[in-house]
């Protein structure tokens, strides 16, 4: 217990100011910027998905439907291929936090590999579909007439900066936190309950640290900055540094829900050149850190952390720790309220309504992706989501079947109810 707290005391500064980064950035960024110049198939668009993506606090679930998105409204194969792979990677949250943990030089690595192996699988993709791949010219589901939601509407800055932190300290509490929270006790339970022998054979051996550390890491959900603890715990029980940084690539990166995502919207070729560039990718940073560059660069902040284990702890830190502690439970109460609330929910018998039930929804991003899509199919005046029950209404005159294809294009199963 005394070390999963001492890992939340050294994070809490950091994910709170990553946390408000992200918010200020979703708040006052539009939405169409990271997809109206990834529609051709070159590597201007690639480099500019992955430059849109590294930045973005999206999780592992959220991306996924992001992507679709950026597809369905025009992206090229190698656009989205790139953004899927940037993205989970990295994000100015998990950037900070990573520097709180690991230091400044896995801080700066870790962004650094998630763009080239973002632009290495952009440009696999764009090369194994062929010139004929252009996409140019679909409908955007942001700029469609039907998509009359709160965003259409000019917010002023007071507005701006109350969305910033609703969305920093509520959606994202919701959306990251439960997967922070089971990093921090699988971190701790591998400090505690794993013997410092258990990896003896793995010490100093990169190739088989990363295997295993892969096999681990590739089809299990790991969020970007729930992913860091467990890493650290991992390179004090004498795993090798490239083997942490594997786990941060490959991780939230790749699992099993968005490997099946992926082969379904994007095609198999896509779903192989994903894989291939992340773990490629992976392994090569991974011997970089452990063969090129000075080892004690990597371990210099484990040494530090397992120094002052013992010292107390400062104010502000315990203070930052409390807030955060504060913001996660009431992130999880309103989403049991949520779920209680959705519990009165009746399905009209209008005939101008319709409900569904939309399966693959995991976090607030997703549920957004799946309300834009269905607003964006000609005859819905509205339509309305929810997380907790899966179930969406929506109004107009569309008909059922192209309602399911638009949830189903950005990677939802989605059925009549």
């Amino acid at each position: 217990m005394e070390q999963i707290l001492i890992l939340i005391n050294e994070m809490a500064p950091y994910l709170l100011l990553g946390f408000l980064i992200a918010g200020l950035m979703h708040a006052f960024i539009p939405s169409t910027i990271y997809s109206r110049y990834l529609a051709h198939q070159n590597f201007k668009s690639v480099a500019l998905a992955t430059l849109f993506g590294i930045p973005l606090p999206l999780c592992s679930c959220g991306v996924i439907p992001t992507a679709m998105s950026l597809r369905r409204e025009g992206a090229s194969k190698g656009a989205t291929t790139a953004f899927l792979i940037a993205t989970p990677q990295t994000g100015v949250d998990s950037i900070i936090a990573t520097y709180s943990l690991m230091g400044l030089p896995f801080a700066i690595v870790r962004p650094i590999a998630a763009l080239v192996t973002a632009l290495l699988g952009g440009e696999l993709a764009n090369l194994t579909e062929g010139k004929g791949d252009e996409t140019s010219g679909k409908e955007s589901i942001f700029e469609c007439s039907n998509c009359n939601t709160s965003e259409d509407k000019p917010l002023t800055f007071i507005g701006k900066l109350k969305e910033a932190l609703h969305y920093a300290f509520i959606d994202m509490m919701q959306d990251i936190g439960k997967w922070l929270v089971i990093g921090l006790i699988v971190a701790g339970m591998i400090t505690i309950f794993v013997p410092d022998s258990a990896f003896e054979v793995f010490k100093d051996n990169s190739i088989a640290s990363m295997l295993l550390v892969l096999c681990i890491a590739v089809p299990m959900y790991l969020c970007a900055t729930g992913s860091i603890p467990i890493a650290v715990a991992l390179m004090m029980k004498g795993l090798t540094p490239g083997a942490g940084l594997v786990l941060l690539m490959a991780g939230p990166a790749c699992n099993i829900a968005s490997i099946l995502v992926i082969n379904k919207v994007l095609g198999r070729k896509s779903l192989i050149t994903y894989l291939v560039s992340i773990i490629t990718g992976a392994i090569s940073f991974g011997l970089v850190i452990d063969h090129v560059l000075p080892r004690q660069w990597f371990l210099s902040n484990l040494i530090a952390q397992d120094a002052c284990c013992h010292e107390s702890q400062s104010w502000f830190s315990i203070g930052c720790t409390i807030l955060l502690m504060v913001l996660l439970a009431n992130a999880l109460i309103l989403y049991f309220i949520g779920r209680y609330n959705s519990k009165t929910i009746t399905i009209n018998t209008d005939t101008m309504k319709q409900t569904f039930i939309i399966n693959g929804m995991n976090c607030n991003h997703c549920r957004t992706s799946a309300e834009k899509a269905i607003l964006s199919v000609p005859g819905v005046t509205s339509a309305s989501v929810d997380l907790a029950t899966k179930v969406a209404q929506v109004e107009g005159t569309a008909t059922a079947e192209a309602i399911c294809k638009a949830v189903e294009e950005v990677g939802f199963s989605c059925k009549e109810a």
